[in-house]
C-alpha cells in the first residue's frame, strides 16, 4: 500500500498521539487559591468579594 491508500483507509490524526493529559493537583489561577478565596492576601477588593462569596453561601440555609 502506498501512503495515500493507507491515509484513506486510517485517516490523519493531528492529536498528541494518545497521550493522555494528567492532573497533577496544581491550583493554575490565583482566583482558586484560599488567600484569595478568603481575602486574606490584604487587597480590599478580594476581602470585599469574599465577604460576597460568604454571603452566597450562607443564603439558604
Amino acid at each position: 500500500m502506498d501512503d495515500f491508500e493507507l491515509i484513506l483507509q486510517n485517516g490523519i490524526n493531528f492529536g498528541r498521539g494518545g497521550q493522555k493529559k494528567t492532573d497533577d493537583g496544581k491550583i493554575k489561577t490565583k482566583a482558586k487559591k484560599k488567600k484569595y478565596i478568603t481575602g486574606a492576601h490584604g487587597s480590599g477588593s478580594a476581602k470585599q468579594k469574599a465577604k460576597y462569596r460568604e454571603q452566597r453561601a450562607n443564603r439558604h440555609k
